[in-house]
């Protein structure tokens, strides 16, 4: 899996745990966008501030494990319509 900072957003103070328990090789976000899956996480101030891609379902899936083992809640969860061009977006919890 692949994954970028978007340029310009302030990462999240959650944001190392996120590179310290899912195993993600650094891209340019034009190269993390190609994937077929994309997780968007989104900071303190509600705006994506990481993208990461995933080529397969089941590093989706892991991925998608990982975020939720660490607290946080994908806002789509619930529906099968991509948002903001990802298919998953986590933050914090209200």
């Amino acid at each position: 899996m692949k994954t970028t900072l978007i340029d310009g957003m302030t990462p999240a103070h959650f944001d190392k745990h996120i590179i310290g328990n899912i195993l993600l090789d650094v891209a340019p976000e034009e190269e993390v966008r190609q994937h077929k899956m994309l997780i968007g996480v989104r900071n303190e101030a509600g705006d994506i501030y990481r993208l990461i891609g995933a080529a397969k379902i089941n590093s989706f899936m892991n991925a998608v494990e990982e975020l939720a083992d660490l607290g946080l809640v994908d806002e789509l969860e619930d529906t099968e319509e991509p948002k903001d061009g990802c298919d998953a977006i986590f933050s914090e919890p209200d």
